[in-house]
């Protein structure tokens, strides 16, 4: 039996390591007593992972990378994704030794991303070391992770983002983007069905730039993982069209290096390589148990650990003197050559080939091209209508004409959701007939994935839009909830929004759906009632680059509404407006959003005719009125007038809130039933009498 710990690395205070080879040793044990101190100083946190996968984190970093400390924005460097998100300290650490520079309102600064004290200040308030990685909150963290599979899905999505690059902007003698998406991942992210999906997604797109390195330390919270994970992992991705590499020991540096250049040069396939490690390498009594996964190793097993390290004992948050320069001179040096040349490729590429460079330019920059909603069509009056899934599929067509890196796809449902865009390419490989320039992408029945998937792409600076059924949203609540956390500009079109779905039944009528939207901080969801409010939810949503926007669409047909007779939707960009309204004072308001919109303007004009003043609100956002000053909500909905009937054909919680206690809410209050649309609505109560019915009672 091999002996656990090798020959101990002496760092004493103030001396210089001599050798690269003891370097590297020295740099990786700074690693893990890094991430072994600030887990006890928080006493919270995961020491494991960091500690048993620091020679194959810094060894990607120091040897392999491509990456530049000095512009953690450089549009072709490699990405780094810690799907395991639980080892947070072993990115925080590379972030610090590495040198990365800080970025402060989308610009490089000179400063530090990470400093000893920002380590120190692990999982505290405010700090910059939370407890799972955070995009945006901490500089050189691609993809925010924790919820195990995301990092995994999203990394999928980066190697897509970088193929489609490729394939459009590359040209002769201008390779401009050409990098690796690496990732590491575990027994856990094994476990979860999205990485699954997402692997099977990457080994059919035959992603070559994808490269997955899966920890087997083969320990989970409840202990060994043979309680539940007995598979060959390897074997399955081997199933998935992967290459599938194996690391025997995760402290053989050398080894894994030749395992990287294997990968790298495997063009046609995603590469796997399963890494085995013994989590909490050096830790005496812990290592290889559960015990050393998710809490602090303690004050004594970390004393016996650094002395088998030959780490003075005695200190923590130690960096010993050459670490800092030997990782800046590697990574850095190679990055900062790297990018160096990348920005003289680029220069003579804007002279080349200037529309595309200025293309490049908008996504970098997160700006739009100009006049890129000049084609946005408005829709004439028409009783018959229009369903709001295909007046979006034309307004979606329209955008995508004249914004090229807007592309996206439906998990096998682009026929219904109606999001095919016409005249392009499937982002496909080319054994099956597509290219990797393509703007039509094919999730398969991946609804997880998909949204993992386009959460990536987002991070590249595209524009990715994906479809589905608003009841499958249901498959795609974490992805959507950490777009809405990363403030990323996805947009889902989510159709079939009400029980108008008709005969496919109860399964596939949404009800809780949008509460669940709208429940989603950061996220805008858009409910629109007619053809021109989807126009303008669409001018509006591509607009915003902040954060993720749910489209509501209907299945039916909606009247379009006569816009000279009625207020313009515009006022979707508010999230509710007047849409009709009396001279007089109103006795009462009638509130509604998409398809029961109609059923609020068919009251009101039997209540205008009886001489009732009434008004009607159209109300697609909840997020977008409440973000609005009080004065407008106000002038919308004056607290003086009490009466009040909202109609919405999905779960009637949150509407009390602009009903008041007084009003009346239409709404669902289980689930729907399989039968004909139009039998549905009048079984549940959403007809012109009902809602009529209703406004009188409000109204007396």
């Amino acid at each position: 039996m091999r002996a656990l710990f090798p020959t101990p690395l002496r760092a004493p205070d103030g001396a210089e390591a001599g050798g690269t080879a003891s370097l590297d040793n020295l740099c990786i044990n700074t690693i893990r007593t890094l991430s072994m101190d600030a887990v006890q100083k928080a006493n919270s946190g995961h020491p494991g992972t960091a500690m048993a996968l620091a020679p194959v984190a810094y060894t990607l970093w120091q040897d392999v990378l491509n990456y530049d400390p000095a512009d953690p924005l450089w549009p072709n460097r490699d990405r780094f994704v810690l799907s395991i998100g639980h080892a947070s300290m072993l990115i925080y650490s590379l972030i610090y030794l590495a040198g990365v520079r800080q970025v402060k309102q989308g610009k490089v600064t000179n400063a530090p991303a990470l400093t000893v004290e920002d380590l120190e200040q692990f999982r505290q308030l405010d700090s910059k070391t939370p407890g799972h990685p955070e995009y945006g909150h901490t500089t050189g963290v691609e993809t925010t992770t924790g919820p195990l599979g995301q990092g995994c899905g999203n990394s999928v999505g980066m190697a897509m983002a970088e193929k489609w690059l490729a394939a459009r902007y590359n040209k002769p003698g201008f390779e401009l983007f050409n990098h690796h998406v690496y990732t590491l991942c575990g027994d856990g992210d094994m476990m979860e069905g999205i990485s699954s999906e997402a692997a099977s997604t990457a080994g059919h797109l035959k992603l070559g730039n994808l490269i997955w390195m899966y920890d087997a330390n083969r320990i989970s919270i409840e202990g060994s993982t043979d309680i539940a994970l007995t598979e060959n992992v390897g074997e399955r991705f081997a199933a998935y069209g992967w290459q599938v590499l194996e690391l025997k020991d995760a402290n053989d540096t050398a080894a894994l290096k030749d395992l990287l250049a294997k990968a790298k040069a495997e063009t046609t396939r995603p590469t796997f390589i399963l890494v085995h490690s013994v989590i909490a390498w050096g830790a005496p009594h812990k290592a290889g148990t559960a015990a050393a996964h998710g809490e602090p190793l303690g004050v004594e097993e970390i004393r016996e650990t650094k002395k088998a390290y030959g780490w003075p004992e005695d200190k923590s948050f130690y960096v010993p003197d050459g670490v800092l320069p030997h990782m800046q001179q590697g990574l850095g040096t190679r990055g900062a050559t790297a990018r160096a040349a990348w920005e003289k490729l680029f220069a003579a590429y804007r002279k080349d080939y200037p529309e595309l460079a200025a293309e490049l330019d908008g996504i970098f920059s997160g700006t739009l091209p100009e006049g890129w909603d000049a084609d946005i069509p408005t829709y004439e009056a028409s009783e018959k209508g229009v369903a709001s899934r295909a007046s979006s599929g034309e307004v979606l067509n329209a955008v995508a004409g004249r914004l090229p890196w807007l592309l996206g796809g439906s998990a096998d449902l682009a026929p219904s959701t109606k999001t095919l865009l016409k005249g392009e390419q499937s982002f496909q490989p080319k054994e099956w007939n597509g290219s990797y320039a393509g703007r039509n992408l094919h999730f398969g029945v991946r609804e997880h994935a998909m949204g993992a998937i386009v959460n990536g792409m987002a991070l590249y600076g595209l524009r990715p839009f994906c479809a589905g059924f608003l009841i499958f949203s249901d498959y795609m609540k974490a992805p959507i909830r950490l777009a809405s956390l990363m403030q990323q500009p996805v947009t889902y079109v989510f159709t079939h929004d009400s029980i108008g779905v008709g005969e496919d039944g109860p399964t596939h009528q949404p009800i809780e759906q949008l509460v669940q939207l709208r429940a989603t901080p950061g996220m805008t969801t858009i409910r629109p009632g007619d053809a021109n409010e989807v126009a303008e939810a669409w001018r509006f949503l591509i607009a915003k680059q902040d954060g993720p926007v749910a489209l509501a669409l209907s299945r039916q047909n909606l009247p379009t509404l006569d816009r000279s007779r009625y207020a313009p939707a515009s006022g979707v960009a508010k999230g509710a407006y007047v849409l009709a309204d009396s001279k007089e004072t109103p006795k009462v308001i009638l509130i509604a959003s998409g398809s029961e919109l109609s059923l609020a303007v068919s009251a009101y004009e039997a209540l205008s005719k009886d001489g009732i003043p009434a008004r009607v609100v159209s109300m697609p956002s909840w997020e977008l009125f409440e973000a609005q000053p009080q004065s407008y909500r106000d002038s919308v909905l004056p607290p003086s007038i009490t009466g009040r009937v909202a109609i919405e054909a999905a779960s009637p919680i949150g509407w009390d809130r602009y009903t008041g206690f007084s009003g009346e809410i239409i709404a669902m209050h289980g689930f729907g039933a399989s039968a004909p649309a139009g039998k549905l609505m009048a079984k549940f109560g959403f007809t012109p009498e009902a809602v009529l019915e209703a406004a009188r009672r409000q109204a007396r």
